[in-house]
């Protein structure tokens, strides 16, 4: 145990104990120690299943924050992390780290990357340290990798705080050129102008981050996907997950307890958003049938976003400057702002377009200044390369996701295809409850449906017991299994090959039963809700009569 595991006393067994009782629960919990084998060093890295599931729908943008050391936090606590198709904040992977050693952050990003079947994202935003960077082109040289504009912003005001206070407009000034600039020629003449104005061409902490702008300053990143879609993200790596639940006085021995609050109110927050982008229809401002047909594909939160940019191509004619074979170049402007106008090049042949601005490259939505090019071309609805499926109602459903779907390699085959069922069956659940409880008589036929699915799912995991394969396992060699499974027992399989079977054949049973265990569970806790419905509309019913009775 190194000297920051001696300083956190017991509550690191209690973390190790919590991630050994996890995986053997599921096969696919996936947790590591760095130096297992005699090495002090001793940071552990820990995914569950669903936010390896997550990674696979959503992992094309991660944020890696490991600012907790920095911050003064009790817990050397870093995460993974990104946004699902509602921008909400979404979990990759949690790690704590005693050692932050660049050998050590090495041993982090691949270890999270195995995690994640070596399935390497896009992009990544990581907090400005210099051996996180090292470590970051070690692992990941082909993802694009931006520094957190929060972290410089904030290190900014502090390092010139005299400036800022003899300055008032000095920010002010400072976060106009940074992100208020619409071209990279347009930073360079505000940059310079602006350190002219105070004076500061020669601060030498101005220099370094202006020597690493193209890391971290907006209009150099946009032709990476990002994901960042709302004003809200623009605190970059933020930790925004565990923000409420882990902070500076949070100990080892309450680190899980509020990791798995985070985790379930999270999952809560999501539950919810779907049932809002399934159930409601939002109300359109326009007759464009695009809008009604983003209203249909998009969650709620990303189709308000898609609705601001449409309503703005009435003040943001299409001007047609140029025509060269199937190529149509249009100049697209707002009123009254000329001097911010972009260029859209159009190809009438393949429906594609490209705008200065970038904003589908970097966000994954489509812009005002390309939607106005359609309005002009009479294009009614959004040509399907501009739905990016992890903005969708349906992001993690079906086949054609962001991430190609056979990368995902869990541990156990059977684990993934779980994780997809449970979610899946959570939903309908919840439905079901919402339609079984709006009356009396919808309420008796569900609660008579559900017992038979209850019956039906009891006899369906007897039936699957009483063909288990692997009945007992003594001392790694006796062994009563099916008659049917001859191959088990053949002579000419080597030890090592029945020790493989056996332990392929004990996984999948496992997974069985656990898919047994989560369908009774569900349909307990919807019978549960139902039976609460049905006393308060009881209880609607006799004041009623009550009422009538008076």
């Amino acid at each position: 145990m190194n000297s920051g595991q001696r300083i956190l006393g017991g509550g690191v067994q209690h973390v190790l104990d919590y991630l050994r009782r996890m995986q053997a629960e599921s096969p696919a919990f996936f947790y590591a120690v760095q130096g297992e084998n005699g090495s002090s060093n001793g940071n552990i890295f820990w995914a569950d299943a669903t936010a390896r599931m997550n990674y696979h729908y959503f992992g094309d943008s991660i944020k890696l924050d490991t600012s907790c050391r920095a911050n003064g936090y009790r817990v050397p606590f870093a995460t993974f992390t990104g946004l699902n198709h509602h921008a909400q904040p979404v979990l990759f992977g949690c790690a704590l780290l005693f050692n932050e050693s660049e050998d050590s952050l090495v041993w982090l990003l691949q270890t999270w990357l195995q995690a994640m079947s070596g399935q390497t994202p896009v992009s990544i935003t990581t907090d400005t340290d210099h051996l996180i960077q090292m470590a970051v082109a070690h692992v990941l040289p082909e993802t694009r990798h931006r520094l957190c504009k929060w972290s410089i912003i904030r290190e900014t005001k502090e390092k010139l705080t005299h400036v800022c206070q003899t300055h008032p407009t000095f920010e002010t000034e400072f976060m106009k050129c940074v992100n208020g600039s619409e071209t990279i020629e347009e930073f360079e003449s505000q940059w310079k102008s602006f350190l002219e104005r105070y004076y500061l061409t020669d601060n030498e902490y101005l220099q370094s981050i202006y020597s690493a702008c193209r890391h971290w300053v907006p209009v150099f990143m946009r032709e990476t996907f990002f994901g960042d879609i709302l004003s809200d993200q623009d605190n970059d790596a933020k930790n925004t997950f565990f923000n409420g639940y882990v902070d500076a006085s949070t100990s080892i021995q309450l680190l899980i307890k509020q990791y798995e609050k985070a985790l379930t109110i999270w999952h809560e927050k999501e539950l919810k958003a779907d049932l809002d982008s399934t159930n409601t229809t939002p109300v359109l401002k326009t007759p464009s049938p695009m809008e009604k047909q983003a209203a249909n594909l998009y969650t709620r939160k990303v189709f308000i976003k898609f609705q601001e940019e449409l309503v703005e191509t009435l003040a943001n004619p299409a001007t047609k400057i140029d025509e060269s074979g199937t190529i149509t170049t249009y100049h697209i402007a707002k009123f009254g702002e000329e001097h911010k106008a972009h260029t859209v090049r159009f190809n009438t042949f393949e429906l594609t377009a490209n705008c200065s601005c970038l904003m589908f490259e970097f966000s994954g939505l489509i812009c005002r200044h390309v939607l106005s090019v359609f309005r002009a071309k009479n294009v009614l609805t959004l040509p399907s390369q501009y739905i990016l499926k992890r903005w969708t109602i349906n992001a993690k459903t079906g086949s054609g996701s962001t991430v190609e779907e056979h990368r995902l390699e869990l541990p156990s085959n059977s684990q993934e295809s779980l994780t997809m069922r449970q979610n899946s069956l959570r939903q309908e659940a919840i439905k079901f409850v919402e339609e079984g409880a709006k009356s009396i008589h919808h309420y008796n036929v569900a609660v008579n449906a559900l017992k038979e699915a209850a019956k039906k799912v009891a006899a369906a995991k007897k039936k699957n017991a009483d063909k288990t394969l692997v009945n007992n396992l003594v001392n790694g060699s006796n062994l009563v299994v099916d008659e049917g499974d001859t191959d088990l027992v053949d002579s000419g399989q080597s030890k090592e090959e029945k020790e493989q079977k056996i332990r392929e054949l004990t996984a999948e049973l496992e997974c069985v039963n656990q898919q047994s265990e989560v369908y009774r569970a569900n349909l307990l806790a919807v019978l549960k809700d139902m039976e609460e419905e049905k006393l308060k509309l009881s209880v609607k019913v006799q004041n009623a009569r009550l009422s009538l009775k008076e």
